[in-house]
């Protein structure tokens, strides 16, 4: 069984990008006691890359469908803004 890598939330908070990109589990504390764990998923790239294509289509449609530009339609999914009526 393969040891779990403990460490704090600032260190994870401040690495998150390295730590989740990673394939090692981390357990995540608090002030010395496990918060929650970081359990990576193991991923089928060709799935990724499908997933992502059928992504760049719907993308294409709805500015098709729409007139909007990518600009606009980024805006609709900026969290920052409130939701248009």
């Amino acid at each position: 069984m393969a040891k779990v890598k403990s460490i704090g939330v600032r260190e994870f908070r401040n690495n998150a990008s390295t730590y989740l990109s990673g394939s090692e589990t981390i357990a995540v504390n608090r002030h010395g006691k496990v918060i929650g764990f970081y359990i990576p998923l193991e991923r089928d790239e060709d799935e990724v890359r499908r997933a992502v294509a059928q992504l760049g289509a719907a993308v294409g449609q709805v500015l098709e469908e729409t007139g909007m530009t990518e600009e606009e339609l980024a805006r609709v999914f900026d969290l920052r803004r409130p939701m248009p009526e």
